[in-house]
């Protein structure tokens, strides 16, 4: 088959795509031919080695696609799933465990079940199971346009609470039309004197704006952040506590959330569709942090 491999951290100049050995499904697992896979920053994090892993190693988490071969109950040959590989998804065929994945709903393409598992997952785990989101609640999201960010604003109204997003001025329109409430341009404002009394503040962007959000919450409120070290002893000074979170596959999860995709409650936002051939500019898109939604890519052959 053929798949992107990283035998050394560095550039978007790293990402080789060349022919490879087709991964074996071990029990409990099934072999995937993928549709579409999609780009997450701990993708390009791995690639530059900010993030450890093995190489030589294929990446991506998030895939969409086929079953060739299973060795899981309760799935097939022929049935169409989503969610996160174990053998690495920038690839023509990929494994991954039956607890991983979920069936893809009839009405969502598979460029669209794509950017759901570490996106869709984490803006779910942060809002509800961290930060134990409430309808009548406000939700600070900050990134609000980015790959989680835009699922968190979704995912926080349609469980009835008020959404305010931040970001710059050219993602305004798009964020209120996913659901917020309010917008907070970042760089016309500063966010800590807009807004307050915020239940739950989520951070996906990192680097000064994880101790900016602090400001913004209640008392008894919480920061979740994904992107930096949480800020503990200033949300303690505010009677608040702040949470990390690292994210956690689900195939529950995974169904509920591509359920609301399905129904049109909850919209899948594709920045680009590339080929894997472009993974390059894939990575450069992606690490550029001024991506609106996600980045899918869609396999060689």
């Amino acid at each position: 088959m053929q798949a992107v491999v990283v035998h050394e951290t560095g550039g978007p100049e790293v990402l080789v795509l060349e022919e490879a050995d087709r991964p074996e499904p071990g029990d409990g697992e099934v072999l995937v031919k993928v549709r579409a896979a999609s780009v997450n920053p701990i993708d390009w994090k791995y690639r530059r080695g900010i993030a450890q892993r093995e190489l030589p190693a294929v990446l991506g988490n998030d895939i969409s696609g086929t079953i060739e071969s299973s060795r899981a109950e309760g799935f097939a040959e022929g049935d169409d799933v989503f969610g996160w590989a174990a053998s690495g998804g920038y690839a023509d065929f990929a494994t991954a465990s039956a607890d991983t994945i979920a069936r893809k709903p009839d009405g969502v393409t598979h460029e669209q079940a794509a950017g759901i598992p570490v996106a869709g997952l984490t803006a779910w785990q942060a809002l509800f199971d961290r930060g134990g989101l409430d309808a009548g609640q406000t939700a600070l999201i900050a990134g609000a346009a980015g790959g989680v960010g835009h699922f968190a604003v979704q995912l926080a109204k349609h469980a009835g609470a008020r959404v305010i997003g931040t970001g710059s001025s050219r993602n305004r329109e798009f964020v209120l039309e996913l659901g917020a409430d309010e917008y907070v341009d970042y760089t016309q404002q500063d966010v800590a004197e807009a807004v307050s009394e915020v239940d739950l503040a989520f951070d996906t962007v990192g680097g000064d704006t994880t101790q900016s959000l602090v400001p913004t919450l209640r008392e008894g409120g919480v920061i979740v952040t994904i992107a930096n070290a949480p800020p503990e002893d200033a949300a303690r000074e505010r009677g608040a506590r702040a949470e990390l979170l690292v994210t956690s596959p689900s195939s529950d999860q995974l169904a509920r959330v591509a359920e609301l995709v399905g129904s049109g409650e909850v919209r899948v936002e594709i920045a680009e569709v590339l080929p894997l051939t472009e993974v390059r500019r894939a990575h450069e898109l992606n690490e550029s942090g001024h991506t609106r939604g996600k980045i899918i890519l869609t396999p060689a052959i």
